[in-house]
């Protein structure tokens, strides 16, 4: 026998040479990391029931059957992925330079939020929808001696924390603006907490000092009854009586925003590749997908691979906020830009990657992370993780029926700390649960506590959507008793299984390995790597996971009710037409 033919026993037992191969791939780069044409690379895919071109990308799984069958040890690649989305703990702080702050304002509806944000812009909301050449992109800079003011035009503290939820770190300063006729309100209390549970400085800003009936004296009080004392009250909270309407105290307001700015030592390194956070996106009929970003390090250029979130694309303009084109944006300036393939959502992570390749990657990696991260934040699993040793404080978002009700709860539940965990209420109210508590007690890893009140139709929707764990109690000792089991890490924890939808086997196809059921989805949605089970008739024939889930030979991650696809079942080739196969997955109950 021919040395050269592949049976020879030396070559057989040669060791499998490693391969690294992304978690997408074009079939032309997979042929030449297999060292082979891309006709050979398509004919092993034809065998697995993959069509794909040479243009085409196929998903890693498909990319390893072919690499194992041409002799070679695939691995997932990934690290590289990691190493570019985690850039930023790794900074040069040789090359580190002040950057401007980036400040968000928040405050009661009517106490005039947007008022000082037009009187500092020194443009008119309403001349601006009129036609003026102001753009409203979410975000604009002011300049006071030569120094810079990155402004969020997004007011509001739901805004400001609905951003945080998704990790997002914009906000350097906290403006709360408080009325000095009204004094202190509901949204005002509401915002101090979300500023303080971001862990952002605060700066408060007394509005309507103009008029008659102002009394800034009771809002400083008011102010203090909620642990936020004023400087010249012995505090360290800065205080300045302004009029948006005049535009008296407008200035000083802008120096003491530079001044905490100056203390806080804000800097970044101008010279990376930028990072950024999304703080606004829109879908424009002409334009395609557009969001505004403010840079937090780096600078962006266009020209650059960027991900953002869920999305990414090439950056092919930028725009300022009056709809000039800019080139670069470096730290903590905004941009609209121009180029991404989807809408990104407001606080989704924008950051440079070298090509669309790195793009995918980041983006595999970060669909991992957030499977990864999927579990709920409830008293459950804080118990687990205090006998674990991991957690030490619950944050609580605390509703009652009455004021009464809801001082002794803080008090009772503030009183309960083990030797293991200690309770931090983040915020009280009365009155029903809203998105808004929903997205702090997101925002905060925190659940929330109800008693004797129910919730908003909306904040349910979201606390399901966002894994945040809403419990009801109508008897005190039930509530402090689930509270302390929590707090001792006894709390045993409780799983439940979540079906996410049915697909009908509608045909069955051969291929290499196995069959793959050619199905509908009936209702909800499968997933790739959806546990599963197959159904025929009320008799369960075999409990597995998704193994390939693919539409027109595509392999896709998932598949939603309406629409037809090819499910592949691992360890599973009985599969036969009119069997349901239902998808789930479990999770801890809160």
């Amino acid at each position: 026998m021919s040395p050269a033919q592949p049976t020879n026993p030396p070559e057989a037992s040669a060791p499998a040479k490693t391969l690294e191969i992304p978690a997408s791939v074009v079939v032309r780069e997979l042929a030449e990391l297999l060292h082979t044409t891309p006709i050979e690379v398509i004919k092993e895919l034809m065998k697995q029931g993959v069509m794909a071109s040479i243009n085409q990308s196929v998903s890693y799984d498909a990319a390893a059957i072919v690499a194992s069958q041409m002799g070679f040890e695939p691995h997932l690649q990934g690290e590289e992925a990691v190493t570019v989305e985690r850039r930023e703990v790794q900074e040069d702080t040789a090359k580190l330079q002040h950057r401007p702050p980036v400040v968000t304002v928040m405050g009661h509806v009517d106490h005039g939020k947007t008022s000082i944000l037009d009187a500092i812009r020194k443009t008119n909301v309403t001349g601006r929808e009129a036609g003026g050449i102001t753009q409203h992109i979410g975000a604009y800079q002011v300049e006071i001696d030569g120094q810079k003011i990155t402004f969020v035009d997004t007011p509001g503290h739901e805004a400001f924390t609905a951003m945080r939820a998704r990790g997002a770190t914009v906000t350097d300063i906290a403006i709360l603006v408080v009325a000095a006729d009204d004094g202190v309100m509901p949204q005002t209390l509401e915002a101090i907490d979300h500023a303080k549970a971001a862990g952002v400085p605060i700066i408060v800003a007394i509005n309507k000092v103009d008029l008659p009936d102002a009394n800034p004296d009771r809002v400083k009080q008011q102010l203090a009854e909620r642990e936020l004392l004023i400087e010249e009250w012995g505090g360290d909270v800065i205080a300045i009586p302004v009029s948006a309407k005049t535009g008296d105290g407008l200035k000083d307001l802008l120096e003491h925003i530079l001044l905490v700015a100056e203390v806080s030592e804000l800097k970044a390194d101008p010279d990376r590749p930028a990072e950024g956070t999304i703080i606004e996106s829109e879908l424009d009929p002409s334009r395609g997908p557009m969001a505004t970003t403010i840079v937090r390090t780096g600078t962006l250029r266009v020209g650059d691979s960027v991900v953002a979130g869920d999305t990414w694309g090439r950056v092919k303009a930028m725009f300022g906020e009056r709809g000039q084109r800019l080139k670069a944006v470096g730290p903590s300036s905004p941009a609209k830009i121009m180029g991404l393939s989807d809408v990104p959502r407001a606080g989704d992570t924008l950051i440079v990657v070298a090509d669309e390749r790195a793009a995918r990657e980041v983006m595999d990696v970060r669909e991992r992370e957030r499977g990864a991260a999927a579990q709920r934040a409830t008293l459950e699993a804080f118990s687990s993780d205090v006998a674990a040793g991991r957690a030490k404080e619950l944050n609580v978002v605390l509703k009652a029926d009455v004021q009464g009700s809801l001082e002794a709860l803080q008090q009772a539940l503030e009183g309960l700390a083990s030797d293991r965990a200690r309770v931090r209420v983040i915020h009280i109210g009365t009155g029903k649960i809203s998105e808004s508590d929903v997205m702090l007690a997101r925002a905060s890893s925190g659940v929330i506590i109800g008693f004797n009140v129910r919730s908003e139709p909306g904040a349910v929707r979201i606390a399901d959507a966002e894994g945040v764990d809403i419990r009801h109690y109508d008897i005190i000792y039930r509530l402090t008793e689930d509270i302390e089991r929590a707090l001792k890490g006894i709390m045993e924890p409780i799983t439940e299984e979540v079906i996410d939808g049915h697909a009908e086997v509608r045909a069955v196809f051969k291929v290499r390995g196995g069959r793959v059921a050619g199905c509908m989805v009936t209702d909800g949605l499968v997933r790739r790597n959806s546990q599963v089970r197959v159904k025929r008739g009320d008799e369960v024939v075999r409990a597995s996971r998704v193994s390939s889930l693919r539409r027109f030979q595509e392999d896709v991650r998932e598949v939603q009710t309406g629409l037809e696809c090819g499910i592949g079942i691992e360890g599973f080739s009985d599969v036969k037409e009119g069997d349901v196969i239902e998808a789930f997955h479990t999770e801890t109950r809160g």
